[in-house]
């Protein structure tokens, strides 16, 4: 972060707990768009009817998209331990096998195999030395506290799969000499052609499930200031997972990966750049330069390329300037989006978050302080597992524009006059990056846009009078 600041002292964030429930989709559903991501997978989730009912409402709108994923309902049998759960599993990966040779399976735990304490890691390994297919075990449960925590319970063990650099070089050890010094020699002409494109600086790995042409455009931006991804977790398929050494510089994309940081960091030795998330042209930025400063390399021309998605994004700036948003909590993303919308000009009343890491978030919190100091606004409390009861009172005084919520809550809140946005289509839609800003935008300001629509119809009076009754 370079942006530069007549007072170096940053104000303090105003941090609160309280004690709500977590009001928040099941992680299960991070199937949704991992199997999506990962071509070559199957995701099997070892559950309850419900966990199927969920699956299968959430689920869907990809009706017309085959899907790659499955439920393994837990019967009264299963529960009672009266059936044996390896070869219950071992027919369910069979069929799967047989039917769709995925390159890797997922088992995706959920609270019932917590609660019944199903040896899910026990199994695994000896079920996959038999079916010969890799079985990555994910606990991704009800018991995390946000949705999106799924994806990180799946990352953070797909990090445990990923090659190192010794093992590479035994695997190529095992084919002939010739087609080593083939590959070899066709890998020293690419290098000798690709390495002017980009400094010399140590291997980075970037981690978050991105839709592609998203991952392509966060490349590419890092890729003109000489700076090259050596892999990305996940990858398009899991027989392409990056390989992660010690040594090696990882950088998140979203905020909910602090498990799969953790695990890196740990487990790999690997070094995190604590940068705020590229979520917005200021966030983005951010991310760039904090990479480049890491790395060793002076990025170049981010102001100009920042002032011209400013501008692109004016029309939709004009909008949203000097109106008011409320964040319930949902999906962990509060802090970046609050961030972007106040650079925006909006007022943040307060962002509500179910889980705070403030280890992993510590670049975007400061982040947050900082633009809140340029801007010349107060620092928005953020408040931890919030009260939703609570929070309704202090939605009815407060009286915000906007309320980014959960779906549970939008309704009664349309119902009371109050403007709403589903904050589960920001983790579905394409937010990442300089381009991308503005389709975060096409969707905090359609509720307004509509308002004003209904305005210029002459129906604002009839929805008033409705709301007050």
């Amino acid at each position: 972060m370079t942006l530069a600041t007549e007072n170096p002292v940053t104000p303090e964030l105003k941090f609160e707990c309280e004690t709500g429930n977590y009001h928040t989709f099941c992680p299960i559903s991070c199937v949704a768009w991992l199997y999506q991501k990962i071509e070559d997978s199957f995701f099997l989730v070892i559950g309850t009817k419900t966990c199927g009912y969920f699956l299968q409402n959430a689920m869907g709108v990809m009706i017309f998209a085959e899907p790659r994923y499955a439920m393994a309902e837990l019967e009264e049998a299963d529960i009672s331990a009266q059936l044996n759960d390896y070869n219950e599993l071992k027919r369910l990966c069979d069929q799967i096998k047989r039917d769709r040779n995925p390159s890797v399976i997922v088992w995706i735990g959920t609270c019932t195999t917590e609660i019944i304490k199903m040896d899910l890691e026990g199994i695994a390994p000896k079920l996959e030395a038999e079916l010969g297919i890799p079985i990555v075990v994910a606990r991704a449960n009800g018991l995390d506290y946000a949705f999106t925590q799924g994806e990180d319970t799946v990352l953070a063990a797909m990090a445990n799969r990923c090659p190192k650099e010794s093992e590479v070089k035994q695997e190529a050890e095992k084919t002939e000499r010739n087609a080593i010094q083939k590959l070899l020699n066709f890998g020293k002409k690419a290098e000798d052609t690709n390495n002017d494109e980009y400094k010399s600086h140590p291997p980075l790995v970037l981690f978050g499930s991105l839709p592609d042409p998203v991952v392509t455009n966060l490349t590419l931006e890092l890729k003109k200031q000489g700076v090259k991804i050596d892999g990305w977790l996940p990858a398009k398929r899991y027989t392409e997972l990056p390989v992660i050494d010690e040594g090696y510089y990882v950088a998140g994309v979203n905020p909910f990966l602090s498990r799969t940081a953790t695990t890196l960091m740990r487990r790999r030795k690997c070094k995190l750049i604590g940068a705020p998330f590229p979520i917005g042209p200021d966030g983005t930025r951010a991310w760039i330069e904090k990479i480049c400063s890491v790395v060793g390399v002076e990025p170049q021309g981010l102001a100009e390329r920042e002032a011209q998605i400013w501008e692109n994004l004016q029309d939709y700036v004009d909008i949203i300037k000097g109106k008011s948003v409320f964040f319930m909590g949902d999906n962990l993303l509060e802090i970046s989006l609050a961030r972007f919308l106040i650079r925006c000009g909006m007022t943040v009343n307060e962002i509500g978050i179910p889980y705070m890491d403030k280890r992993y978030q510590k670049g975007e919190l400061d982040f947050l302080a900082q633009t809140c100091q340029e801007m010349g606004v107060a620092v928005p409390t953020i408040v931890e597992k919030p009260d939703n009861y609570n929070q309704l009172q202090r939605i009815k005084e407060i009286k915000p524009d906007l309320v980014i919520t959960g779906m549970a809550h939008a309704n009664p809140l349309e119902a009371r006059g109050i403007n709403t946005k589903w904050s589960v289509e920001f983790t579905f839609a394409q937010i990442h990056g300089f381009t991308n800003a503005r389709d975060i935008l096409e969707l905090v300001t359609r509720p307004l846009r509509r308002n004003n629509n209904l305005k210029d119809l002459g129906w604002s009076k009839l929805v008033n009078d409705e709301a007050k009754a």
